[in-house]
C-alpha cells in the first residue's frame, strides 16, 4: 500500500524526516518497504533552467539548425544548436544545461552532453513540451512568458509538486491502516505516548453538508441485511464530469493510480483518504429509478468494467437496478452503469458488506480491486455515513452539482465496539518486562481504546469496531507492545539455548535414514505443492476439491503423489535436463465416508541413465529393476523386510507393476508409467515410478526393531549351480527349496545369470546360482559343504523338475 508524505500531513502535524517517519511506521507494525520520491512531472524538470535567447544565427553547415546564445544567469551564456522552426532571440525558454538528465513523454530518459552538432558546439538543448514531460507538443520549443526570471528554476515555474511516498507491506489483520488517515492515526499514537504533548489527526469537516433539493429521490432496498449490514447513498444532480484539477490529480497519481474524471477521482480519493470505498453510479442508467441489494441466480451472466462477460455464483451479492444487476457488491462496477463525460446526475454509494461473502466473490471470480482488499478484512462500519458526506461534498465542489435527495441509511442492526478485559499481570509477562500502568493507559487511550473501568488488577476496555483485529486480552497486549517499541524492551541477560532429548517418533528417523540413503545414491529431494489441478485425476469422486481455490490451475488437494513429480520431470527435462532421480516425502488427501483422511507417502521417480554423463560414466538407462532395487535396500535398510514382501502384477491408472505387501500390509507400489500418460505431459523418456506407505511402513518399524548380531568368526564357504528349468518357473522358488534344505548353514542365495538362447532347449531356460554357506560355530569342512550341496540338487531335480547342468 502506498502512503504519500504531503498527503498524511492533510491530517497530522508530522516534522520528522522521510528515514525517521520510516523508522517510525516500521517500528509499529506498518512496516515500511521502500521509499519513493514523486513528481507531479516524471523527473520533476530537475536541472532545467530558464534561459533567454540573446542572439541567433544560421547553422553554416545545415539549412534547418540554428546557432543561439542563451542567458540562463551564468558568467558566460550558453552555445546551443537548435533545430526548432519556433527560435527567436529575446524568447524566454526551458534550458537543459550538459549532465541534465531528461524524461521525455515517450522513449528512455536520457542525459544532455556537450558535443558538436555538424561541427558546432553545442552546451545544452533548448526544449519542446514532449522533450521534458511536459506534454505531447513537438512542433517546436516551449516559449515562456516574458516575465519568466532568468536563471530561475524550472521546477519552480511550473509548480512542479514532489513528495515522498512510503510503500507499506500491511499485513492482513490492519485494515484499519489501509488509508491515509488509518495510518496518520497510528503515527499520532507512536507521537502522543513518546513525546509530551497529545496529538490526535484531524479528519476535514463535513459539517457543511446540506441537501439542495429532493428533486432525485432512488429508493434502495436491501433484501440480506446479513450480506450488507449497512447501505448510505445519496443523489446528486446537475453535476459536470471533467478532467480533475491538479491538486486532486496530483494526490491521485503520487499513489500510483491514473486520473480518469473528477467524480471517479473523488471516490478514488476518499478511499485512500479514509479507508471506505464508494462507489458512483450514473442515476439516469438506474432502470426504474430504484435499488435492490440482492443476489442473482446461479449463472446468470454479468459484464464487469473490463468488458469481461462473467458467470455468477448464487452466492454474489449485487447491487441491481430493477432490471438487471449494476455492480458486483464491494468488488467490481459493471459495464453499464459507471460514470463518464455524458453522466449529469448520479447516485452515491457508501456501504459496509460482510467479509466472508466479499471474500468469497472476489476468489472466485478471480478479483482483486481496492474495494475487496478492504471488505475482504473488514471494513468501518461507522465510517460509511462521513465518507458519503465528504464525497458528495467534493463533488459538489469540483462538478458544480447538486445534493438532490436526503441521506438513505439503511443500517437496521448496528455493530457494537468489542469489549475486552485487560490485566497488567498477564500484559507484564508476555511482553516479558513491567511496562507501568500510566504508561499503558496512555498507549490505550491514544490508540482511542476506551477504559471504561480501572481496578488494580486490570482494566474494562471498549476496541472501536473499526479494529476488527483487536477483540482479545493477547491482541491488546500485542497494541500496547507495538506503540511502546518491540526495541524498548530490553533483554538482561544473554539468551541461552540447548539441544533437549526428546522421544522422537520411529518413522520420523527413518525418514532422515531413508533420505540419507537416497541422497547416498544420487536422488535429488523435491517438495511439490499439495494443490493441484483437479483434470489431472479424471473422474475420482474421493477427489478434495477447495471451495475458494486461488486460481483455476489450482483447485484441489493431490490424492496421489504421482503427477507433482510428472511436473518436476517436464520442467527439468524442459531445460536440458533428462536424466533425473528424485523423491519426495508427502501427503495424500481423499475423501471418504463424509470425512476426509491425509496419509504420508515417499515418492520416488527415475528417468533417463542411472550414472551422469561423462566418459567414465555408463550409459545404460534407469529400468523396472533398478527402482526396484532401490525400494529393496530402502526396506532393507530399515529392517522392516525380514517377514517377507509378496508382490502382486497390478494396472492402475497411467500406472504398470507390481503392488508389494508385507505381513499383509499393502506396503507400496513399484512401476512405470504408462507411455500415454507422459506424451500427454511432454515427456519423452520412460519414467519408472515408486510409491511407499509411510504409515505403513511405520507401524511395522515399531512391531520390527532391526536386531544385532557379533561379526561371524568362521569363514563362508560358497558354491554355485547352474540349473536348467521349465521357463515358468519363478526364481522365488528356488529359493524357497533352498531355505528349507540349507536351514542354518544356508546364509544367502544370489542368483547372477539368466539364459535363453543357444544348446537350451525350447521352454527351457538356465538360472546360474551362487549359495554361500557359514557354520557359526566352526570352520566348514568340505564334506559338510557337499552333504548339503547334495540335498540342494536332490530338491531342485524332484520339487522343480530341474537339471543339473
Amino acid at each position: 500500500m502506498k502512503v504519500s508524505l504531503s498527503w498524511l500531513r492533510d491530517y497530522i502535524d508530522i516534522n520528522l524526516a522521510p528515514e525517521q517517519l520510516s523508522e517510525l511506521l516500521t517500528d509499529c507494525g506498518l512496516e515500511v518497504e521502500s521509499v519513493d520520491n514523486v513528481s507531479s512531472i516524471p523527473g520533476g524538470l530537475r536541472g532545467l533552467v530558464i534561459g533567454e535567447v540573446k542572439e541567433k544565427a544560421k547553422h553554416p553547415n545545415a539549412d534547418r539548425l540554428s546557432i543561439t546564445k542563451v542567458d540562463i544567469g551564468k558568467n558566460q551564456p550558453l552555445s546551443i544548436v537548435c533545430g526548432a522552426p519556433n527560435v527567436e532571440a529575446g524568447q524566454k525558454v526551458i534550458v537543459a544545461p550538459v549532465g541534465t538528465v531528461l524524461h521525455p513523454v515517450e522513449g528512455e530518459s536520457f542525459k544532455i552532453k556537450e558535443g558538436k552538432i555538424r561541427g558546432e558546439v553545442s552546451q545544452g538543448m533548448i526544449c519542446a513540451e514532449d522533450e521534458i514531460g511536459l506534454g505531447d507538443e513537438h512542433d517546436g520549443i516551449i516559449v515562456l512568458d516574458a516575465s519568466a526570471p532568468v536563471g530561475g528554476v524550472a521546477k519552480d515555474y511550473f509548480n512542479v509538486l514532489e513528495d515522498i511516498v512510503f510503500d507499506i507491506g500491511l499485513t492482513p489483520n490492519r485494515v484499519d491502516a489501509a488509508s491515509h488517515y488509518g495510518v496518520a492515526r497510528d503515527i499520532a499514537a507512536v507521537l502522543t505516548f513518546h513525546g509530551k504533548d497529545t496529538i490526535r489527526p484531524s479528519k476535514p469537516s463535513v459539517d457543511s453538508f446540506s441537501v439542495t433539493n429532493n428533486s432525485l429521490s432512488i429508493p434502495v432496498t436491501v433484501e440480506d441485511s446479513n450480506a450488507c449490514p449497512r447501505y448510505c447513498g445519496v443523489s446528486m444532480t446537475n453535476i459536470k464530469v471533467g478532467p480533475s484539477p491538479g491538486w486532486l490529480s496530483n494526490k491521485i497519481k503520487a499513489i500510483g493510480l491514473s486520473p480518469i474524471n473528477n467524480v471517479v477521482d473523488i471516490t478514488n480519493f476518499v478511499l485512500h483518504e479514509t479507508g471506505q470505498p464508494l462507489h458512483a453510479f450514473d442515476a439516469d442508467k438506474i432502470q426504474g429509478k430504484k435499488i435492490v441489494v440482492k443476489n442473482l441466480k446461479q449463472g446468470a451472466e454479468f459484464i464487469t468494467l473490463d468488458g469481461v462477460a462473467r458467470k455468477l455464483s448464487s452466492e454474489d451479492l449485487m447491487i441491481c437496478n430493477g432490471k438487471t444487476g449494476m455492480c458486483i457488491a464491494g468488488v467490481f462496477g459493471g459495464l453499464g452503469s459507471g460514470v463518464t463525460e455524458n453522466t449529469k446526475s448520479l447516485f452515491l454509494e457508501s456501504a459496509y458488506f460482510e467479509s466472508m461473502g466479499i471474500r468469497k466473490t472476489a476468489k472466485y471470480h478471480g478479483l482483486n480491486t481496492d474495494s475487496s482488499f478492504r471488505f475482504e478484512r473488514g471494513a468501518d462500519p461507522n465510517n460509511t455515513l462521513y465518507a458519503l458526506k465528504r464525497a458528495a461534498l467534493l463533488i459538489q465542489e469540483l462538478t458544480g452539482g447538486s445534493i438532490s435527495s436526503d441521506i438513505i441509511d439503511i443500517y437496521p442492526n448496528p455493530i457494537d465496539d468489542f469489549k475486552v478485559s485487560f490485566l497488567y499481570e498477564n500484559c507484564n509477562r508476555l511482553i516479558g518486562q513491567v511496562v507501568d500502568k500510566d504508561s499503558i493507559k496512555r498507549i490505550l487511550t491514544s490508540l482511542e481504546i476506551e477504559i471504561v473501568k480501572e481496578t488494580e488488577m486490570g482494566l474494562d476496555l471498549i476496541v472501536p469496531v473499526y479494529r476488527a483485529d483487536v477483540r482479545r486480552e493477547a491482541d491488546i497486549i500485542e497494541e500496547i507492545l507495538r506503540i511502546y517499541g518491540y526495541n524498548n524492551v530490553s533483554i538482561d541477560q544473554p539468551a541461552r539455548y540447548s539441544v533437549m532429548a526428546a522421544n522422537i517418533l520411529v518413522h520420523d528417523g527413518s525418514k532422515e535414514t531413508t533420505a540419507d540413503l537416497l541422497a547416498s545414491k544420487g536422488f535429488v529431494e523435491i517438495m511439490c505443492n499439495s494443490i493441484t489441478n483437479s483434470s489431472f485425476y479424471g473422474k475420482d469422486e474421493t477427489l478434495v476439491e477447495i471451495m475458494n481455490p486461488l486460481n483455476a490451475d489450482l483447485h484441489a488437494l493431490r490424492s496421489s503423489m504421482l503427477h507433482g513429480g510428472l511436473e518436476a520431470i517436464t520442467r527439468n527435462q524442459n531445460h536440458q535436463r533428462p536424466d533425473l532421480k528424485l523423491f519426495e516425502f508427502g501427503y495424500t488427501y481423499n475423501k471418504e465416508n463424509k470425512g476426509y483422511t491425509e496419509n504420508p507417502y515417499l515418492a520416488i521417480f527415475i528417468t533417463g541413465r542411472k550414472d551422469p554423463e561423462g566418459w567414465a560414466g555408463s550409459n545404460d538407462s534407469v529400468g523396472f529393476y533398478y527402482l526396484k532395487g532401490i525400494v529393496t535396500s530402502i526396506i532393507s535398510r530399515l529392517g522392516v523386510g525380514k517377514p517377507g514382501i509378496a508382490m502382486e502384477n497390478n494396472r492402475s491408472s497411467g500406472l504398470s507393476g507390481q503392488t508389494w505387501k508385507i505381513l499383509n500390509k499393502e506396503v507400496g507400489f513399484v512401476g512405470e508409467v504408462d507411455a500415454a500418460l507422459l506424451k500427454k505431459r511432454g515427456i519423452k523418456k520412460s519414467v519408472y515410478y515408486a510409491c511407499i506407505n509411510w504409515f505403513e511402513i511405520a507401524s511395522l518399524l515399531e512391531t520390527n526393531n532391526i536386531k544385532y548380531q557379533e561379526l561371524p568368526k568362521y569363514p563362508e564357504v560358497r558354491r554355485d549351480l547352474a540349473l536348467l528349468l521349465d521357463d515358468s518357473v519363478e526364481y522365488k522358488e528356488v529359493e524357497e527349496v533352498a531355505k528349507k534344505i540349507g536351514k542354518k548353514l544356508l546364509k544367502s542365495i544370489t542368483l547372477f545369470d539368466v539364459y535363453q538362447g543357444d544348446n537350451i532347449p525350447k521352454g527351457k531356460m538356465s538360472y546360474a546360482v551362487g549359495f554361500v554357506f557359514r557354520d557359526n560355530e566352526k570352520t566348514l569342512k568340505d564334506a559338510d559343504i557337499d552333504g548339503v550341496m547334495k540335498e540342494l540338487i536332490e530338491g531342485f531335480e524332484k520339487k522343480l523338475k530341474a537339471e543339473i547342468r
